[in-house]
């Protein structure tokens, strides 16, 4: 009983939380835990938190580094692809919401 009211907890600061959706997830590399992301809707750099959503995945992640042809680089402009470390699975297609 008092793991699904932590859960429900959980749930409604989620929902009161504003949520700006500003990319999607165009690949995965398993063996090394990195998605490549597309910045489709607004750019996004390093410090940002994000919500990362679709299929299974559903956690937030903060980015901590980001990678373009192996180069490290501060962030990505709206339109740009890059490679960025993240701490659960994730597959094509998720939505990435930048978080506040």
């Amino acid at each position: 009983m008092a793991e699904e009211k932590k859960e429900e907890k959980k749930e409604d600061k989620k929902d009161e939380r504003k949520e700006t959706e500003v990319g999607e997830v165009t690949h995965y590399f398993g063996n090394i835990g990195v998605a490549v992301i597309k910045a489709t809707k607004g750019p996004i750099k390093k410090g940002d938190n994000l919500h990362i959503v679709g299929g299974s995945a559903d956690f937030d992640q903060e980015v901590d580094s980001m990678q373009v042809d192996h180069k490290d680089v501060d962030g990505l402009a709206k339109g740009k692809e890059g490679g960025m470390k993240v701490s659960e699975k994730v597959h094509e297609g998720n939505k990435i919401f930048k978080i506040g």
